[in-house]
């Protein structure tokens, strides 16, 4: 079986040149794709823009622009352009987003989301292909196309949680990206949607899962499992409940409940899971010294298309460059893992 690895990272990230530094890193060592999200802070399509021209191979993602802060005209012109400054390696990653940024950053009502994020996915691929944009608001208006050259070929990956947004998934999408999906429970969850997509889209190829854990390698176990406690109790207690709502429906709610409840203040750095909610974190994460990172990542690529690792934000580059050694795709069964110290000196050198 062919291992494929990706690189993700989280909105809280906002360091420009590390993201920079460690998507270059990131092709060095074999990785198929390198995503950059956005929340609330850096713009990603700019940073993009400067990793396409500093890269060559690793396929670049934007996992995920909002389908509210953007209008479909905006994101096809967005798309198709990344597409041409990445030479063919632009994924375009779209998501409904959380009420909690739609309204309080977007200043937008954050209503029927499913229905939202189907129609933008629709209405970008339709401008892609090079039709002319669907006018619902002023349909007396002439309808204009893509100045440019049509990019239909830009794959189009959802990120969806909720059964209406998978669903959404299943039927427009090329990829599915869900976010903080437990180990046990991803490959189930994939097998539903692609029998989805057989009922519902027959004539489309089948979907590309994306996903995989938060992941931090350290020669000190306990200093990697601080970490990674630290990111995932902040996801689960500070992102407006969807990230708990979707954690507690696979099966953990009395963990999610204690994390909660430990966490009365959360920060992405000084949250912390209580030991009796431990096996969430085991089923969320990937922790340990790069040994064990490795080897605890066989299991997610069992369940996963492309396994994608989750940098915690805020992490001292030797943690980053530790992190993606550990974590890289290996190129044959006897080959060894990536040196570090070659990783060091692309660092140095970028």
């Amino acid at each position: 079986m062919t291992i494929r690895r990706g690189v993700g990272l989280t909105p809280m990230e906002t360091r420009r040149d590390v993201i920079v530094k460690a998507a270059v890193l990131a092709e060095e060592l074999g990785y198929e794709a390198f995503a950059v999200p956005e929340g609330w802070g850096l713009d990603s399509t700019p940073i993009l823009t400067e990793i396409a021209l500093r890269t060559s191979r690793i396929r670049l993602a934007s996992a995920v622009l909002s389908v509210w802060g953007r209008s479909p005209a905006t994101l096809a012109m967005t798309a198709a352009t990344l597409q041409e400054i990445c030479a063919g390696r632009y994924v375009l990653g779209l998501g409904a987003s959380t009420k909690a940024l739609v309204e309080g950053f977007h200043d937008t009502p954050f209503e029927h989301p499913a229905a939202k994020l189907c129609d933008v996915v629709t209405q970008v691929r339709a401008l892609l292909a090079g039709e002319p944009a669907q006018l619902r608001r002023l349909p007396g208006a002439h309808p204009l196309r893509l100045g440019q050259r049509p990019a239909a070929e830009v794959p189009i990956w959802v990120a969806a949680l909720g059964p209406r947004t998978t669903e959404v998934a299943a039927q427009v999408g090329d990829g599915w990206i869900p976010a903080l999906m437990a180990r046990d429970h991803l490959a189930a969850s994939a097998d539903r949607l692609h029998r989805l997509r057989a009922a519902v889209a027959p004539q489309r190829p089948a979907l590309t899962v994306a996903a995989g854990p938060i992941t931090v390698a350290d020669e000190n176990p306990e200093t990697a499992r601080a970490i990674a406690a630290a990111c995932t109790a902040w996801y689960l207690t500070a992102m407006g409940g969807v990230y708990a709502r979707s954690v507690s429906n696979q099966g953990f709610a009395t963990q999610v409940d204690a994390i909660v409840a430990a966490n009365p203040r959360p920060s992405p750095r000084r949250a912390t899971i209580p030991p009796a909610a431990w096996p969430v974190l085991d089923q969320l994460a990937a922790y340990g010294t790069g040994d064990e990172v490795g080897e605890q990542l066989k299991a997610w690529d069992q369940a996963a298309d492309s396994v994608t690792i989750l940098l915690p934000p805020g992490l001292p580059w030797p943690t980053i460059e530790a992190t993606l050694v550990a974590a890289a795709p290996p190129t044959g069964p006897d080959t060894a893992r990536p040196d570090p110290r070659s990783a060091r000196v692309l660092a140095e050198e970028t």
